[in-house]
């Protein structure tokens, strides 16, 4: 049975305004590693923070093969928010920032024995600041020759 007149019209506007929504939700964003050597892409569910990776393999005999690292320790499903990756601008570095934008939290992500880790969520104290005087490495005492690398 065909819908006539107005019912056509609601359906209509029903189904477009679904097909809408779902063509806007983007679930997912893709951030790669900074590594310049390394051609890796990190993904992040951005309600649930779980982070996963992929990257080009070689393969003898095929064209090759993309190696993927599931969400690993730290890396699954977080309290729902709003997620993202950032990479920093550190040639070298293999990982990814994981971000939660609605209450400023912070992780590193990375690959470790072909899992995605991450470290704790964690934020800044709020009694910290630039000015603040430098603290000594608590396994190092003064005097001892050993110090932080400064980049």
């Amino acid at each position: 049975m065909r819908p006539s007149g107005s019912a056509a019209i609601i359906f209509a506007a029903l189904a477009l305004g679904g097909f809408s929504a779902s063509a806007q939700a983007a679930p997912y964003d893709f951030v790669p590693a900074p590594q310049t050597d390394l051609n890796r892409i990190y993904r992040i569910d951005r309600i649930t923070g779980e982070v996963s990776s992929c990257q080009y393999g070689l393969q003898e005999g095929t064209i090759g093969v993309t190696l993927c690292f599931s969400a690993g320790e730290g890396a699954g499903p977080q309290v729902p928010s709003e997620y993202g990756l950032v990479a920093s601008r550190h040639e070298r570095e293999g990982g990814v920032f994981r971000v939660n934008f609605r209450t400023g939290q912070m992780s590193i992500c990375y690959v470790f024995d072909e899992r995605v880790v991450c470290t704790p969520q964690t934020t800044p104290s709020p009694a910290t600041s630039s000015a603040a005087a430098p603290v000594a490495t608590p396994s190092v005492g003064p005097g001892t020759g050993a110090s932080p690398q400064r980049p």
